[in-house]
């Protein structure tokens, strides 16, 4: 099979095509046939030698992918050989066949095209684990999210939103901050321009938000503490502004402050099944009565994913970028 490969770390370049073996499922895996791949930051920090594959994966690049099931293991299972799936993996998504464990494939839901599906199972599985299951978004309560513009951004806020919460988002421009707008965030706010704690703080009343989707880290956690309400929880799932904070741990004492951080690659096959399960029963509905729709920027053919990463690096995209094969 034709697929992509890391050459060696480094720039988008040493992304090169190569042939490989098409891969073998084991038990509890099906075999599918990509029509598309997502493209998301993760494949950026492997590229770079920043993200280790865990124990077991494929060193191929790609955490997502649609297509056609044409083999594997479909004992107990409601899907059958020739269904259309989309499915969140370990590692193996640039390639034209690509093994997944069937508790992570989700039917494609209806209305939706593969190009279209290859950009739900990353974000959306990220986002639900972390705004909804770890920081525990309640009824009632707001959110903020940082980058509204990005893969996770865009997926967070449209799910949020969808729910019945008020949600707030950072962008770096203010056409980005419309299209935050647009996408279901009562207010998109520049953060090249604006202070977003203020903001957050004079939407709110003064009370501040409940939970935080944070992808930056560095001296952005000192300022969502201070714009987060008594009770408050942010949840960390990248470091683009570094991995060192210095933060007011009185104020997490008195507040009743929580700070998580989750990395979901590397976690169980049990894990990312519960969240699967979330997903089709509160999400798969939204995205098939059009409440939620997937945000595509660009796609590429598989050959040039070495371009697709070098846009993803100017951070000049609103939603996500796909690798098409078929």
């Amino acid at each position: 099979m034709n697929a992509i490969e890391i050459t060696q770390y480094g720039a988008p370049d040493v992304l090169q095509i190569c042939q490989r073996p098409t891969p073998t499922p084991k038990a509890g895996e099906l075999l599918i046939k990509v029509h598309a791949a997502g493209v998301n930051r993760p494949d950026i920090l492997q590229r770079t030698g920043n993200y280790p594959v865990p124990a077991g994966a494929s060193d191929l690049p790609g955490l997502e992918v649609a297509g056609e099931i044409v083999g594997g293991d479909l004992s107990g299972s409601a899907l059958q050989r020739g269904d259309m799936v989309c499915a969140l993996v370990q590692g193996g998504g640039y390639a034209e066949y690509c093994v997944a464990p069937i508790e992570q494939c989700l039917p494609m839901p209806q209305g939706l095209s593969p190009l279209q599906a290859a950009a739900l199972p990353e974000t959306f599985f990220t986002v639900w684990s972390n705004v909804f299951d770890r920081a525990r978004l309640a009824d009632g309560e707001t959110l903020l999210v940082q980058g509204g513009t990005s893969g996770i951004g865009v997926s967070a806020l449209q799910i949020a939103s969808a729910l019945g919460h008020r949600v707030f988002a950072t962008a770096g421009s203010d056409d980005k901050c419309r299209a935050c707008e647009a996408l279901g965030a009562e207010r998109g706010i520049n953060y090249k321009t604006e202070d977003f704690a203020a903001v957050v703080k004079q939407l709110t009343n003064d009370k501040g938000v409940d939970v935080i989707l944070d992808m930056v880290g560095g001296d952005y956690v000192a300022r969502e503490i201070s714009c987060l309400a008594d009770d408050g929880r942010i949840g960390l799932i990248a470091l683009q502004g570094g991995s060192k904070a210095n933060i007011d741990l009185g104020q997490i004492l008195r507040r009743r402050l929580t700070i998580s951080g989750s990395t979901l690659r590397p976690r169980p096959v049990a894990f990312k099944a519960a969240i699967a399960k979330n997903l089709l029963q509160r999400v798969w509905p939204l995205l098939e009565s059009g409440a939620i729709k997937p945000v595509i920027f660009q796609t590429f053919p598989l050959a040039q994913a070495a371009q697709a990463h070098s846009l993803m690096e100017s951070s000049t995209h609103i939603g996500k970028i796909i690798l098409q094969l078929i």
